[in-house]
């Protein structure tokens, strides 16, 4: 089985290891940046009426157009611009990849950034161009201008707020970005799954840009069991992605569902809302916590410091998950990243769990701080 493996599956594939996802079960989970709040309970009972009505025997709609023009309509899209879906905003970051996946092509990408920028860029056989953040976890325009100046990607890749960093870079340099991406045939995906938390937002600005994208999902908003991504930009680009889009590839589920949440897309705003106060109590409360070092977020998680050694941030990530919280330790992803953690914000219960077990996981793994 081994040698049939090795002649059949490429080399850098089983090089490989797949995406973990712990197992969260028991845990108070904090690790995903999920919205905690369910749909009312009169919305949830509408909601299963209306699932109980699909015709689970057919295919669903090939290109879902009534939820792309509900889409467009609540999110304001522009209207010069089109609207592709996917399952997830991840299978959008694939097919952009594969779509540009021509013989000594690149893809550049910030780093740290989101995961799912180079593995999809790795699943395609491209190259990627991994342009570091500052340590502040801004962009560096100048080295940014020169990689795009000299490696000419076919894409770029940047995510407004970023991931795992959680804040919104500047406008500016972001603007500075696009404008040298057109000068060297560069595609631009701005990324704003955390739109619904963030102060800023480049999809007014897609008309004035020939070269510019912006990808969004709807798992962020209290969705992410539906599974929809959602690309908006010029139909001239879309065309193109959607020959290589899978067809049906948005269920039936998922098209009703997301349909009947945008009906009622105040409840999605007000459950924003609350995420968005909680993450200024929180972070507030990550300050005054010795040994703990907080970096501003527009986004609906928190990026925290453990001062140390190289293994505190480890140490206090064990220590939590045996008070059964769940977060995700990214001391080990990038150099920037070195002993900080990541917490989503949660309901206000929850945040007050999540601060009691970090105190006391602070005083069992650095007892000196």
């Amino acid at each position: 089985m081994s040698e049939l493996i090795a002649r059949v599956i490429r080399d850098d594939v089983r090089a490989m290891h797949a995406y973990a996802v712990p197992d969260a079960t028991g845990y108070l989970k904090l690790d995903a940046m999920e919205n905690p709040f369910e749909l009312p309970p009169e919305l949830r009972t509408e909601l299963a009426r209306r699932l109980a009505t699909l015709a689970i025997n057919r295919y669903p709609a090939p290109r879902a157009d009534a939820l792309r023009e509900t889409i467009r309509r609540v999110m304001r899209v522009p209207a010069s611009c089109d609207v592709l879906l996917g399952n997830g905003s991840d299978e959008l970051i694939s097919l952009a990849c594969m779509a540009v996946a021509r013989d000594g092509a690149s893809v550049l990408s910030l780093v740290p950034g989101f995961a799912m920028f180079e593995l999809s860029v790795r699943f395609a056989r491209l190259a990627h161009v991994a342009v570091p953040l500052t340590a502040d976890f801004a962009v560096d325009r100048d080295a940014t201008i020169v990689a795009l100046e000299r490696h000419r990607p076919a894409l770029a890749f940047v995510a407004y707020p970023n991931n795992p960093t959680g804040n919104r870079f500047a406008r500016s340099d972001v603007e500075a970005v696009i404008t040298a991406a057109r000068r060297t045939g560069t595609l631009v995906v701005v990324d704003e799954a955390y739109r619904a938390f963030a102060s800023d937002s480049f999809l007014d600005d897609v008309p004035a840009h020939d070269n510019l994208l912006v990808l969004r999902t709807v798992s962020k908003s209290g969705l992410a069991g539906a599974r929809l991504g959602y690309l908006c930009g010029s139909p001239a680009w879309l065309a193109e992605f959607d020959k290589i889009r899978p067809p049906y590839n948005v269920n039936a589920f998922a098209q009703c569902a997301v349909a009947f949440a945008l009906e009622h897309a105040d409840v999605l705003d007000a459950q924003a809302a609350i995420l968005r106060d909680e993450r200024t109590r929180l972070g507030a409360a990550l300050v005054g916590m010795a040994g703990i070092t907080p970096f501003p977020s527009d986004a609906n998680f928190i990026l925290f410091r453990v001062a140390g050694d190289d293994g505190a941030a480890t140490r206090v990530f064990d220590a939590l998950k045996r008070r059964r919280v769940l977060i995700k330790d990214l001391s080990r992803m990038h150099p920037l990243c070195a002993n900080a953690l990541r917490v989503t914000v949660s309901s206000p219960e929850e945040n007050d769990r999540f601060l009691e077990a970090l105190a006391e996981a602070v005083r069992e793994a650095a007892p000196h701080l």
